[in-house]
């Protein structure tokens, strides 16, 4: 909750005193006979007028649309999708237990009573049709005709999706046609595996919305269940093409809900002043006010004489919709996944977040913290919840001129988190739109639907540290460390230090410290002068950090690609019949690799670089590859080396640019050369084929037409001038130093060198021979084709380009697919375990 503020609060007065015709009427302790309704048809449910004794209290507030989107139905459609997903991945990720669970499944329903069966047949053949029916009959007779068409479209939709991938299915992957179409009762594949008739009905009931309907609910799912165990029980269904029958429908009627919208069910003001006007209030006027926290809707209501209970003039009205108990629901459910103090409950219900927030205002209050008083709670139809709070008005923090805030402001606001503290209370939401400086100067905290009572020791710090770096983002750090330690004493302001993490923050702050990155060193300098003895270590407070999340990803992607090429190659041959002398030579020829990358990068940087380090960094990417492709990946990590190293981001990144540019213009040369020297001595056997010849022209029609559009053009000189403007000076500096030229020179070749070297011993290993400028162009190929393709180290390109290069150079198929896969391995997959050491050890001493 958060109270009007004094400028939007005038506005609010001027606008409430004014009749229906524009003119200045009666001030609110007056009622005005007469007043324009302008919400009075969408109040609805409760007063529509909002009337009491003849009189209508106007409610100044903008229309409501008359259809939403609810957030809710776009989490339903991604949850239905994920679980299809997840059911059609069943059957290549778990071949036998899928085959088991069918198995189980279709024999249990099996043993069903025959007659148990014969009347679940007879009903749901009947249901299907005659209940959905029934139901659009029903809501026609009372005007709901929109439902139904929304249904409708739902059902056609559905019939035809379903219609497209039964033919799918049927021309599809073996493994989904054995799975989906096969049944007990035909002992083959059946023209239909999805089930046209329950797909519709699916999608048609979760479009018409049955919710807050249980009869209607309970019949019709019932009439569903009964045809899936009549269908699966007489062998002509599967379990698993049930299970995609249901989550299509699912996911077609809850994308059909999100796209056409639902009528709106959010009550209208004049509903909220009937609501006060049942508990006891007289309310004389109501103005609609930015909305607060999660899109909760807010009002501020003008009561004729103060109320009879509390006598309070004016209300700060918080409407907590249904709808709207869904907005930021991911972001919750990651921090609470992510951060060991995320918020306990990522979803809450409309009835948990009206009692969540009405207990942190009681006891906030019994803290004698300043907050607004909470006057009475309700609700609001059956789809929404009102709060309505003694108004304050006032400014947030974070709209108050700096020169406003006073240290005795600042030491106010200290001493309010020291009650909450001291009663074991957390606010977790102490941004500066959730303080306001009443008229009286006095700070007030609102909004405290994320707050907890008998919060954790952690928690309470967390409020700590998030205040400082609040005050710190209005103040400085400096004053609000100094106000902090008057108030609260040096000795707890030390425990706060750890915690001094943007993880921690909030989103807002977080925002804001990309602004003004050192605040929370300087936040930190400021209190290690109070007390220097303190132990500044973090805490961790992340479950996992997303950098985990990348490398289980990567890991799992890397292994189920090796093991999908390890299944199309002959271990038996590549153990039995491989020359490992030859592969020994392979595998010095990859490491040094690696030494060769690393004078690349020593080589066109002009400050000093340690050897080792830059070795490890190299080795390193070989472990990031899996992740990104092999060009990014090779930026990325250079740029973030340099940069650790001292290396200010401009030039770290045309240092980086130099050595591809530099590598780039070496690999063409050589490509040129060695593609003439290959066609000098064998040039029937690399002839280019059709598609090349195609692809070379496509590129150069896509050339000039770049040449010839301005804007494209534009983009291109663009490109180039920022190229000449930062690698080319940068190139200029490598040029005065022959040394460190010749040393970056020598790492592109010996790169090159290297890798043919690799190649050329996995050829050898398994008893291959061709001409060494054969396989220099065939690497110099393959490689280009690796950098180009967009999948992680080059997965799939660098392998095909190099097979059909061997094959096409002379090497027998089965030889030259035995070849690339050591050479693969040598090269990208055994790399990948020291890799990952030399990230870990990088990290952990910042170096990248």
């Amino acid at each position: 909750m958060r109270a009007t503020r004094t400028g939007k609060a005038a506005k609010a007065d001027k606008k409430i005193d004014k009749n229906a015709d524009g003119r200045s009427g009666e001030h609110a302790g007056n009622r005005p006979e007469t007043l324009g309704r302008r919400n009075a048809g969408q109040a609805g449910r409760a007063d529509p007028g909002g009337e009491a004794g003849g009189a209508v209290v106007p409610v100044d507030e903008p229309s409501l649309p008359r259809r939403i989107r609810r957030r809710g139905d776009a989490i339903r459609l991604s949850a239905s999708l994920a679980a299809l997903g997840l059911v059609l991945l069943l059957p290549s990720i778990a071949r036998q237990t899928t085959t088991g669970i069918q198995s189980d499944i279709t024999h249990g329903t099996a043993q069903t009573p025959h007659f148990l069966l014969a009347l679940a047949n007879l009903v749901s053949t009947f249901g299907l049709l005659a209940v959905p029916v029934a139901f659009a009959i029903e809501r026609l007779i009372r005007r709901d005709g929109l439902r139904v068409a929304v249904g409708l479209l739902a059902a056609v939709i559905a019939l035809g999706v379903t219609l497209a991938l039964d033919s799918w299915v049927a021309s599809g992957p073996s493994g989904l046609v054995e799975y989906l179409a096969w049944t007990r009762r035909s002992g083959g594949a059946v023209p239909d595996p999805l089930h046209t008739d329950l797909t519709p009905v699916i999608a048609y009931v979760t479009a018409v919305r049955l919710g807050g309907r249980p009869r209607w609910q309970a019949v019709t799912w019932t009439v569903i269940a009964l045809a899936a165990l009549a269908a699966l029980a007489a062998g002509y269904a599967s379990p698993l093409a049930l299970a995609v029958t249901y989550f299509i429908g699912r996911a077609i009627g809850y994308g059909t809900l999100y796209v056409v919208g639902t009528p709106n069910p959010r009550p209208a003001g004049t509903a909220v002043i009937a609501v006060l006007r049942r508990l006891g209030m007289e309310p004389c006027g109501a103005a609609r006010v930015p909305d607060g926290p999660e899109e909760s809707r807010r009002y501020t209501v003008e009561l004729a004489g103060g109320g009879p209970r509390d006598g309070a003039a004016r209300l700060s009205v918080t409407v907590l919709d249904r709808d709207q108990q869904t907005s930021g629901v991911f972001y919750r459910m990651w921090r609470r996944v992510r951060l060991r103090s995320g918020p306990r409950r990522p979803v809450r219900s409309l009835r948990r977040s009206l009692e969540q927030e009405s207990l942190m205002s009681y006891a906030v209050t019994a803290a004698g913290v300043g907050t607004p008083r909470l006057i009475a709670t309700s609700e609001v139809g059956t789809d929404a919840a009102l709060l309505a709070f003694e108004d304050v008005p006032g400014v947030p923090l974070g709209e108050l001129p700096r020169k406003q805030i006073t240290d005795e402001l600042l030491t106010a606001i200290w001493r309010q988190l020291r009650q909450l503290d001291a009663h074991r209370l957390a606010h977790r939401h102490l941004e500066a739109g959730s303080i306001l400086v009443g008229q009286d100067g006095r700070p007030y905290l609102v909004d405290l639907r994320s707050g907890e009572i008998a919060a954790s020791d952690l928690v309470r710090r967390l409020d700590l540290a998030q205040l400082l770096t609040t005050l710190a983002l209005r103040v400085g750090p400096e004053r609000s460390v100094a106000t902090a330690a008057d108030v609260l004493g040096a000795d707890q302001l030390a425990a706060a230090v750890p915690l001094l993490q943007k993880v921690a923050l909030s989103r807002g702050t977080r925002a804001a410290l990309r602004r003004e990155r050192d605040l929370l060193p300087r936040i930190r300098d400021q209190i290690l002068r109070l007390r220097p003895e303190i132990e500044a270590e973090p805490v961790r407070l992340e479950r996992f950090r997303p950098r985990t999340v990348v490398s289980i990803v990567a890991g799992t992607a890397a292994g189920y690609i090796l093991l999908s090429q390890l299944s199309n190659a002959d271990l038996r041959l590549l153990i039995r019949e491989a020359d490992w002398w030859w592969a020994g030579i392979g595998l010095v020829a990859a490491g040094t690799t690696y030494l060769a990358a690393a004078m690349m990068i020593i080589g066109f940087v002009p400050e000093r670089l340690p050897m080792i380090k830059t070795v490890l960094v190299q080795l390193a990417g070989s472990f990031i590859k899996l992740a990104a492709p092999a060009a990014v990946t090779v930026v990325a990590v250079n740029t973030r080396y340099l940069q650790r190293e001292g290396v200010r981001p401009g030039q770290a990144v045309a240092s980086v640019g130099a050595s591809q540019l530099t590598g780039l213009i070496t690999h063409v040369m050589l490509l040129i050369l060695f593609g003439f020297g290959t066609g000098y001595g064998q040039a029937e056997s690399l002839t280019p084929s059709r598609t090349v010849v195609v692809v070379l022209l496509a590129l150069a029609v896509a050339a000039a037409a770049v040449t010839t559009v301005p804007p494209a053009r534009r983009l291109v000189v663009r490109r180039l001038r920022s190229l000449f403007s930062g690698v080319v000076p940068r190139l200029l500096d490598v040029l005065q130093t022959p040394r460190k030229l010749l040393t970056g020179l020598g790492g592109t070749l010996l790169l090159t060198a290297s890798f043919v070297v690799c190649l050329e011993a996995s050829i050898r290993a398994f008893g291959g021979s061709i001409g060494w400028t054969t396989v220099v162009i065939i690497f110099l190929t393959g490689n280009a084709l690796g950098s180009a393709a967009p999948t992680p180290g080059g997965l799939g390109a660098v392998e095909g380009a190099l097979t059909l290069g061997l094959t096409v150079g002379g090497l027998p198929a089965g030889t030259a697919t035995s070849a690339v896969l050591l050479f693969r391995m040598l090269t990208f997959w055994l790399p990948v375990l020291p890799g990952w050491a030399a990230f870990a050890y990088l990290q952990r001493k910042e170096a990248i």
